[in-house]
C-alpha cells in the first residue's frame, strides 16, 4: 500500500487510487471507501475473526465442560483448577503472546492458545455453578425413576444448567471477539490488522473506524445469538414467561 501527504496537519492517508474528497481529507468515515473494499478487505478479515473465535470459544467450552465434570464429581479439583484458570485469565494479553511465540512462534496456533486461555475461567465456573444449582429434589426424583448418573446428567443435570452454562459462553465469546483484534502483533488474520494499519499509516480514520465497529457490531450478533439459543434451549423458561404474563 502506497502513502500520500494528502490530509491537513501533516496527518498520512492511504493512497487508494482515484480517492474522493473524503479520502483525501481523512473525514471520519467514507462510506463509497469502506463500501468499495468490502469484498477485499473488510468481509475476509470478518470472517478470520468469526473463525478465530468460534474455534477459541469451542475448544475452550470443551476444555472447560471436562474440567467442570471433574470437579462436580471432585469436589477438592475445585479450588486449583479455579486458581489456574484464574490466574491464566489475568495475564496481559500481549504478555501471553510474548511468551507463547518462542514456544510456537508468530502462528494461529499462537492466537488461539491466548484466546482459549481467556475463555476457561467464566466457562469453568459457570458450567460448575449451573450443575451445582440443580435442586436436589430434582436429582431425587431422576433416581427415583430409574435414572443412572450418566442419565441423570445428561437428561436432567445439563439441561437445566443451561441459562447459567449460556452466560459464561456469552461473557467468553465477548471476550475473545475483542481480544482476537490484539492478535494482530502475532497474525495477520481478523480484523485486528485493520485496525493496526490504520493507526501505524497516517491514522486513516475511516478503516480504523470501520474495523473498530465491525467488531463490537460482531461481539453484539454473538451476544445476541447466544441469548437467541439459550432461549430455545429452555422451553420450560418459556412456558414460565407465558404462564406469567
Amino acid at each position: 500500500m502506497t502513502l500520500a501527504a494528502a490530509a491537513p496537519g501533516g496527518t498520512v492517508i492511504p493512497n487508494f487510487g482515484h480517492a474522493d474528497s473524503c479520502v483525501r481529507h481523512n473525514r471520519f468515515f467514507c462510506w463509497h471507501w469502506f463500501t468499495s473494499h468490502w469484498n477485499d478487505t473488510f468481509a475476509p478479515a470478518l470472517v478470520q475473526h468469526i473463525v478465530l473465535t468460534v474455534i477459541a470459544v469451542g475448544i475452550g467450552f470443551v476444555i472447560s465442560l471436562a474440567l467442570a465434570l471433574a470437579a462436580y464429581r471432585l469436589h477438592w479439583l475445585e479450588r486449583p483448577i479455579g486458581w489456574a484458570a484464574g490466574w491464566l485469565y489475568v495475564i496481559p494479553s500481549l504478555a501471553l503472546f510474548q511468551i507463547l511465540v518462542p514456544i510456537t512462534g508468530l502462528t494461529t496456533t499462537t492466537a488461539e492458545i491466548a484466546l482459549v486461555s481467556y475463555t476457561l475461567l467464566a466457562l469453568f465456573r459457570n458450567v460448575l455453578v449451573g450443575l451445582r444449582e440443580v435442586p436436589g429434589e430434582v436429582r431425587e426424583a431422576a433416581a427415583a425413576m430409574g435414572m443412572g448418573r450418566l442419565q441423570t446428567l445428561l437428561r436432567v443435570e445439563l439441561p437445566l444448567a443451561v441459562p447459567t452454562i449460556v452466560a459464561g459462553l456469552r461473557i467468553a465469546t465477548v471476550t475473545v471477539v475483542s481480544l482476537a483484534t490484539v492478535a494482530a502483533f502475532v497474525i495477520d488474520k481478523g480484523l485486528g490488522p485493520l485496525i493496526l494499519r490504520a493507526i501505524e499509516e497516517g491514522q486513516f480514520k475511516t478503516e480504523f473506524v470501520a474495523a473498530g465497529g465491525l467488531a463490537v457490531a460482531l461481539a453484539l450478533s454473538a451476544d445476541a445469538l447466544l441469548v437467541g439459543a439459550g432461549w430455545l434451549l429452555t422451553p420450560w423458561a418459556r412456558a414460565r414467561a407465558r404462564a406469567s404474563r
